[in-house]
């Protein structure tokens, strides 16, 4: 799970409380009530991340992608392939302008 930047919303890596759903899920943190999934992964969802500005989040997953969603409407952004691997972590930089995923074969790519 991951903070948004003002506090407001929770994101969830494979959104199901029950088991891992290939999703991404966005929640109230004040009332817990789900705002948003995000469908677009074809395995596991591992690790979700908030950009600096709170506008865009990351996720990482089995599928051996990264990809990028508007937060606002769940829309799928970009895809980023190339780690060969299980994707297990994701992160910004502090700016927001560049992503850093690791990956089980332990390749990070920015």
């Amino acid at each position: 799970m991951a903070w948004s930047p003002d506090g407001h919303r929770l994101a969830s890596a494979s959104g199901s409380w029950n088991g891992r759903d290939k999703t991404v899920q966005v929640w109230d943190s004040a009332s817990g009530n789900a705002l948003l999934t995000y469908n677009g992964h074809s395995s596991w969802v591992n690790a979700v991340a908030w950009s600096p500005d709170g506008r865009r989040l990351a996720s990482a997953s089995d599928d051996q992608t990264v990809q990028v969603w508007d937060a606002a409407s769940g829309t799928l952004l970009h895809t980023y392939d190339g780690h060969g691997s299980d994707v297990n972590s994701v992160t910004w930089s502090p700016d927001g302008t560049c992503i850093a995923s690791g990956a089980d074969n332990g390749v990070v790519v920015v």
